[in-house]
């Protein structure tokens, strides 16, 4: 007979909603019992949400700003009281939601690692026996004996992570705290946090790192405008959720859900009839994240007008699974003629470096000349093996006038690309290598 697993925390209906005053007069109007009228406007974070996380699960939550993934996790740790609904945790918690919440900034590091762990429910004896460890994993030195008024901010939040994550909780709740500090810092909790699955610990994890997610996660719960939207495996859910950002996605009610409202979905629709959407349609969606402060220049005998990235099944998207295919595309109108143009991409990492990129000169792609008033549409398509991360992609378009090259357009850094990925190998790009170990002398 098989053994049924132990829930650890079970979420039924629940609901949080607030309450918006137009003017703060209203507030205290209403407060003193002033008036009949209502003078304000329910907004619901969260909306009749049912959730089931069992004992020994990695359960991840994802949505955009605003879904309610911040505010669930704070009704199950008890720093928020639900409007509606029941939550019922079996196991001591240890939260990393707003690190460092808790302390005061006069005390210095030991008297703070003390107040926290009294605050959490241990005993003095139990915090001493987890000094040491707390100290190791926080790495800050002799800062520890100074009042944290006096810290950095890097240090601050190493100190207050290194007191969360050492306390052995049964269930760890994870609100984006694992990219603090640099980067060694980061590895050291990433491996925590690894220590902690392989223990069998229930562990509820929100991020946008769609990467940790899918590396991290047995299963992910998606949250929409406070409405959960489905749960399932990291892929399923990374899939419907990029097709919830460029409003693709279809309820089983058969109605259209999108994190747009309907001035913006009109926009991009009408931006994007020929297939392509433009740089000023795109502000506010996350299909394609444009560049604020991107960089252009060139002689403009042609400009790029439009660009997108597109995934493996042709949706808008600035989100590629590593290994999948993607296209890079732009349309550029000719104001001139030119002789040879060549068309260009290039994708940098974060800092800057140049990974990888191509044109049309180097494929082979094209090499005619075009006259003046012509548009052309050019596409890029491969399979992206870089490494789990964020990364920058650039357009150009050139060529040579007699033997001058000239730059007719170039836009640097213009769009993000987000690459996830479950297994990075070393270096900035997967070789995809086929392994065989066989007996040699055993």
């Amino acid at each position: 007979m098989e053994n049924k697993k132990e829930i650890a925390i079970q979420v039924s209906g629940l609901e949080k909603a607030y309450k918006l005053y137009n003017k703060p007069s209203d507030r205290l109007k209403e407060a003193l019992g002033l008036g009949r009228k209502k003078k304000y406007k329910e907004h619901y974070a969260l909306k009749g949400v049912d959730m089931t996380i069992y004992q020994g699960e990695t359960v991840g939550i994802i949505g955009t700003n605003g879904s309610g993934k911040s505010t669930i996790l704070k009704i199950i740790t008890g720093v928020l009281n639900a409007t509606r609904g029941d939550v019922n945790v079996n196991g001591r918690v240890s939260a990393l939601l707003e690190l460092g919440a808790g302390f005061n900034m006069e005390y210095n590091g030991i008297e703070n690692v003390y107040l926290n762990g009294t605050m959490m429910g241990f005993s003095k004896k139990e915090i001493d026996a987890k000094m040491d460890d707390i100290l190791s994993f926080a790495d800050i030195g002799d800062y520890v004996y100074q009042p944290c008024k006096t810290y950095s901010s890097g240090m601050f939040v190493r100190l207050a992570f290194a007191v969360a994550i050492n306390i052995e909780p049964e269930i760890l709740i994870v609100d984006e705290a694992l990219s603090v500090g640099d980067v060694f810092f980061q590895a050291k909790c990433y491996h925590k946090f690894e220590e902690f699955k392989e223990m069998g610990k229930t562990i509820v994890f929100v991020s946008h790192d769609l990467s940790s997610i899918s590396k991290y996660c047995d299963r992910v719960v998606l949250l929409n405008q406070g409405v959960k939207l489905g749960e399932g495996s990291p892929k399923e859910m990374i899939d419907v959720y990029k097709q919830v950002l460029v409003g693709q996605y279809v309820s089983d009610d058969g109605t259209n859900t999108s994190l747009l409202d309907d001035e913006e979905i009109e926009a991009a629709a009408a931006a994007s009839a020929d297939g392509i959407k433009t740089a000023s349609s795109t502000e506010g969606i996350n299909a394609n994240v444009v560049n604020p402060e991107l960089l252009e220049y060139g002689t403009r005998a042609a400009t790029i007008e439009t660009y997108k990235i597109t995934d493996g099944m042709n949706r808008d998207t600035s989100t590629i699974l590593k290994g999948k295919p993607c296209s890079v595309h732009m349309k550029v109108r000719f104001h001139e003629d030119v002789e040879a143009p060549i068309f260009a991409f290039t994708i940098k990492n974060i800092k800057g470096v140049e990974i990888t990129g191509t044109n049309t000169l180097i494929e082979k792609a094209f090499l005619e000349p075009v006259k003046a008033g012509c548009v052309k549409e050019i596409t890029f398509t491969q399979e992206i093996n870089l490494q789990g991360g964020e990364y920058l992609l650039s357009l150009g378009v050139t060529g040579y006038e007699k033997e001058d090259f000239q730059v007719y357009h170039r836009l640097y850094d213009v769009l993000n690309i987000t690459v996830i990925s479950d297994k990075n190998t070393v270096g900035y790009f997967d070789m995809n290598s086929d392994v065989k170990v066989a007996d040699a002398n055993c």
